[in-house]
C-alpha cells in the first residue's frame, strides 16, 4: 500500500503484538425468502440452503442465527422504524424529521465511542444508496431519514454513510486535495505536526460560551439541534486528535492492493458494491478503523436489478411477491445476488493471512435484515448471520437456534463484550448471547 499511503510511516505509538478485533455490521434491505434461507439440519451438520450456497467456500467461518427479533419494531411500519432499531433495539419515534429519536445509540457507535480513539477513524460508514429525504405519509408518517442509516451516534443523530468509492478510499489515506501541500508544507513534516499538536485549543471551546448564550434564547427543539451540531464538531476534533496522538497500530506485512477508485459512482452496480466492500476490507487490513457498517441498500430501496437474468423493476416492488411462484423466483434471484456479495467479502477476508490466522479470524461480521420476508414484513426470526472467529471468541460453522423471540440485542451485547466493551445490557437485551 506504500504508493497509496504516500510512503509508509511508522506509528508513533509502536506496533501491537497481535491483531486487534475488527467489527462490521452489514444490512440487507427487503428481507430474505424464508424457505430459501433457513437451512436443514442442526449444529455443524446442517445443509446449506439455496440462499446460503454462495457461502459454501466459507461455511466453516460463519453461523446462521435463528429466532432473533427486535421487539420494539413489531406492529409498526414495515420498513422505516425497523432500520435504526437493527443495531439499537430501541423504540423509533414517528416523526417527519425534526425530532428524530431511535431510542438509543447503535452498537457500532457504542464500540466507536469506547475504542475509536485507538485508530485514525473511530468508525467507517459505507453504503450504495443516497440518503432519502421527505416523509412517507402512506407508510405511517415516518421520515425517510430513518431508512437511510443503521449507524446512530446517539438516539437523535444518524452518522452519514459514504457511497462514493473514491471519497471512501480517501478517508482512509487522505490522498487527493486533503493531502495537497500548503505553502510547501505537508503534515508529514515534523514542524507542521508539532505545530498542530501544540495548538490544543478546541474549536468547540472557543464557541462554547456563545453557544450557551444561544441555548438560553431558543426553544427545546432548537436546543437539541444545537447540541447535535456541537457533538458533530467534537467528533471531527476527535478524529484529528486521534491522528496526532501516539497510537499502537497493527501492521500487516502482506499486501492488499486496492487502486484508488475513479471519480464518481460506477454505472455498474456490482462494481460499485464491490468497490465499497474492498474499501471496508482495506480499512480493517490497514488498521485505519476497527468498526464499520455497510448498507447494501436503504429501506424500500427502488434499485433496479434488471442486470440479472429474468429480473426487472424496483427491488422493493419485487419483494412484495404476493406469494406468487413466478414473483417469488425473481425475488429469490435478487436475494441470491446479495449473498454472493457477502461471499465476496468473507472470502476476501479469509484469503488475507494475518499473524497466526486470517483477517476473518480476527473479525466479527454481523449480516442481517430487519424483516424476515419482504412480502409480509414479519419481525420474528430475522435472517441473521455471524461470521468470523472473533479472535477465538466464537465457534463458527453451525446452525444456532436460540429460544423463540430472543432479542437481537443479546447478540449485539455479546459482540460488544468480545470487543472488550463490558456492559451489563444493551438495548432491550435480556442476557449475553451464549452458544456462539
Amino acid at each position: 500500500m506504500n504508493p497509496a499511503l504516500g510512503g509508509y510511516r511508522e506509528p508513533t505509538g509502536g506496533r501491537l503484538a497481535a491483531p486487534p478485533l475488527r467489527s462490521a455490521f452489514l444490512f440487507k434491505p427487503n428481507g430474505m425468502r424464508p424457505d430459501q434461507w433457513t437451512p436443514k439440519g442442526d449444529g455443524e451438520t446442517y445443509d446449506l440452503s439455496p440462499l446460503l450456497k454462495p457461502l459454501a467456500g466459507v461455511k466453516d467461518q460463519f453461523s446462521v442465527l435463528e429466532n432473533l427479533w427486535n421487539e420494539q419494531s413489531v406492529g409498526r411500519n414495515g420498513h422505516w422504524p425497523k432500520i435504526p432499531g437493527y443495531l439499537s433495539g430501541g423504540y423509533v419515534v414517528r416523526t417527519s424529521g425534526r425530532d428524530l429519536d431511535i431510542g438509543g445509540q447503535t452498537a457500532d457507535q457504542a464500540l466507536a465511542q469506547a475504542i475509536g480513539d485507538r485508530t485514525p477513524l473511530p468508525s467507517l460508514e459505507l453504503g450504495v444508496d443516497e440518503a432519502y429525504s421527505g416523509v412517507d405519509n402512506v407508510g405511517g408518517g415516518f421520515t425517510r431519514i430513518y431508512g437511510s442509516h443503521i449507524a446512530w451516534r446517539d438516539r437523535h443523530t444518524p452518522v452519514p454513510k459514504e457511497i462514493v468509492p473514491r471519497l471512501a478510499f480517501d478517508r482512509l489515506f487522505r490522498t487527493g486535495p486533503a493531502a495537497a501541500p500548503v505553502s510547501g508544507f505537508t503534515t508529514k513534516q515534523k514542524a507542521v505536526t508539532d505545530s498542530l499538536a501544540a495548538d490544543d485549543t478546541s474549536v468547540l471551546d472557543l464557541v462554547l460560551e456563545d453557544a450557551k448564550d444561544l441555548r438560553r434564547q431558543v426553544g427545546v427543539e432548537d436546543r437539541a439541534k444545537l447540541d447535535e451540531y456541537l457533538t458533530s464538531v467534537r467528533s471531527v476534533e476527535t478524529r484529528i486528535e486521534n491522528a496526532l496522538k501516539p497510537q499502537k497500530r497493527w501492521i500487516n506485512e502482506g499486501r492488499f492492493d486496492v487502486p484508488r477508485p475513479g471519480p464518481g459512482i460506477p454505472e455498474n452496480f456490482m462494481e460499485h458494491t464491490r468497490l465499497m466492500l474492498d474499501v471496508l476490507v482495506l480499512a480493517f487490513w490497514t488498521d485505519t478503523t476497527r468498526v464499520a457498517t455497510y448498507m447494501f441498500g436503504n429501506a424500500q430501496t427502488g434499485r433496479n436489478f434488471s442486470f440479472l437474468d429474468g429480473v426487472s423493476g424496483s427491488y422493493h416492488s419485487l419483494s412484495h411477491h404476493s406469494n406468487e411462484e413466478k414473483k417469488i423466483k425473481v425475488y429469490v434471484t435478487v436475494n441470491h445476488w446479495h449473498t454472493v456479495q457477502l461471499a465476496y467479502l468473507l472470502e476476501k477476508m479469509q484469503g488475507l493471512k494475518e499473524a497466526d490466522g486470517t483477517l476473518l479470524d480476527h473479525s466479527q461480521i454481523l449480516f442481517g435484515c430487519t424483516i424476515k420476508d419482504g412480502n409480509a414484513h414479519q419481525e420474528h426470526d430475522l435472517p441473521i448471520l455471524l461470521a468470523g472467529g472473533g479472535n477465538g471468541a466464537y465457534r463458527p460453522g453451525r446452525r444456532v437456534r436460540f429460544d423463540k423471540d430472543t432479542p437481537l440485542c443479546n447478540v449485539l451485547l455479546r459482540m460488544l463484550h468480545t470487543a472488550g466493551v463490558e456492559r451489563d445490557a444493551f438495548g432491550d437485551s435480556t442476557a449475553v448471547a451464549a452458544n456462539l
